[in-house]
């Protein structure tokens, strides 16, 4: 059992919760990859209230 899996064996209820692989925590962690996405969420943003004037 995954040491992430041990707080999840305890109740039942959670059981089936799931776990993200290597790649999610790395993309999660990655400072350099937040920025990129930060920078593209923002562009979205302008678009779409530029679109609204």
């Amino acid at each position: 059992m995954k040491k992430e899996e041990v707080n999840f064996a305890k109740n039942r209820h959670f059981n089936l919760t799931m776990i993200p692989g290597k790649f999610a925590r790395a993309m999660r962690t990655c400072v350099l990859w937040q920025i990129i996405r930060f920078i593209i969420i923002n562009i979205k943003m302008i678009i779409v209230v530029g679109k609204s004037h």
